[in-house]
């Protein structure tokens, strides 16, 4: 018998992690992951507001997710920190903890949380496609890993993100005169954005709402080359004539784009896959372009890590739920309340270095 049969015997998956409205906890190892409300002790996956929220007695995280807390809710977002380094295990109580890359945003980690031979990932929220901005998706094998499922339907495949971004320089040849605003959110996404349109070759300056310059500001201290970035206020509205600027998603509609020259909105999110979606926000040019691991990348995800028993949370649960099972895996929904994609203000109001 091996010894992942030997720890599922001596232990149960609900007695290690237990899942509750407000997050996944650890009594063993006195620690939530990811809580939804204020704990005595919280681990953090990634700085997004969903997952990342002050008022925690303590935090541990990795030094980045640290760093943009401050940055969106200021220096005392808790009562204390701990830096978590990519692969070291620490102790917390009876049980071992070791962040992971995640793939998401920068500094973004799956938590893997073990104790007599049975070990748990949670993954936080990840994808499996390239990014270079953040570290790329490390997979690790486990007994039971629970796993986002934002885009969890078959509908959902998000293809090459750079063919994307060709759309968008080809819009913007095609349409010298007019100013393309892609809205994106403001940690990662933005970023991201920015950094595959370098890499697609283009060298002018990226105009940048001020709600992004903040945690932008921080990616290039952090050594991501986003090439030379302005701020769109105070711009010359014959300068923005052809140029790329970027907003949060809400910008799209405000008065803010009255400075712009026959502006273009676009908008980078898997969820531009569903069209319907494009037509309600105003969207000219859809870039199906996520942060989230897409159907093919979930179900992939989950056969590769090996775990005989999967735990789904906020998305589309039942679905992931559904094909699991039909593989043979145990498998359940977490009804936890208050996860769900980046809010699209997230950022205008902490750190945000002015809405303009």
């Amino acid at each position: 018998m091996n010894s992942k049969a030997v720890g599922l015997k001596a232990m149960r998956p609900e007695d290690l992690l237990t899942p509750t409205p407000s997050g996944v906890c650890c009594r063993t190892g006195g620690f939530h992951i990811d809580p939804t409300r204020p704990v005595d002790k919280a681990v953090i996956t990634h700085g997004h507001s969903d997952h990342a929220r002050p008022g925690h007695g303590a935090v541990l995280a990795t030094e980045e997710t640290l760093d943009l807390m401050r940055l969106r809710y200021g220096d005392n977002f808790a009562g204390s920190t701990q830096v978590a380094k990519p692969g070291e295990p620490l102790t917390m109580g009876d049980v071992t903890v070791t962040f992971h890359p995640a793939g998401h945003v920068l500094g973004s980690a799956q938590i893997a949380v073990e104790h007599g031979g049975l070990r748990i990932v949670a993954s936080g929220d990840y994808k499996d496609a390239p990014d270079p901005t953040c570290a790329p998706f490390e997979l690790v094998p486990c007994d039971v890993f629970i796993t986002e499922a934002t885009f969890g339907l078959p509908v959902f495949r998000h293809g090459d993100a750079s063919g994307e971004i060709a759309r968008l320089l080809h819009s913007v040849a095609v349409f010298p005169e007019r100013a393309h605003l892609v809205g994106a959110y403001s940690l990662g996404k933005a970023q991201r954005v920015i950094a595959l349109i370098r890499q697609a070759g283009y060298d002018r300056p990226i105009y940048l709402h001020g709600a992004l310059e903040t945690i932008t500001r921080y990616y290039q201290q952090r050594g991501i080359d986003l090439g030379v970035l302005k701020p769109a206020r105070g711009a010359d509205k014959a300068e923005l004539a052809g140029a790329i600027a970027l907003c949060p998603p809400s910008s799209l509609q405000d008065l803010w784009t009255r400075r712009f020259p026959d502006p273009v909105p676009c908008f980078a999110s898997g969820w531009m896959r569903v069209r319907a979606r494009a037509r309600q926000r105003g969207v000219e040019l859809p870039l199906v372009i996520s942060d989230h691991a897409d159907w093919d990348g979930l179900t992939a995800t989950i056969t590769a890590t090996g775990a005989s028993e999967i735990w789904v949370t906020h998305g589309q649960e039942d679905a992931l739920v559904h094909w699991s099972r039909l593989r043979g895996l145990k498998a359940r929904p977490l009804a936890i309340v208050g996860y769900g994609d980046e809010d699209e203000n997230d950022g205008t109001a902490a750190g945000a270095g002015g809405a303009s």
